[in-house]
């Protein structure tokens, strides 16, 4: 009877390999992973009275999105 881990270090140490799900349980850390996340620019309440106000207003969070990264460019 043979068994293939899906986790597991090759030999060395110098890889390891996960195959199966690496769950991250709550006040855990991950150090010297490099972070690429960019806040998006700050988008205030919306104080719109009309429709054609929350649009302007909802237009303006989908450019900041858009310029931080967070969201796909227009094609």
């Amino acid at each position: 009877m043979s068994y293939n881990a899906k986790n597991y270090t090759e030999q060395g140490g110098e890889k390891t390999v996960i195959g199966g799900t690496l769950e991250i349980k709550e006040g855990a850390s991950v150090m010297g992973l490099p972070s690429q996340f960019t806040p998006a620019e700050n988008q205030l309440d919306s104080t719109a009275t009309t429709i054609a106000g929350l649009v302007v207003d909802f237009n303006a969070l989908l450019a900041k999105l858009k310029a931080a990264g967070l969201m796909a460019a227009d094609s």
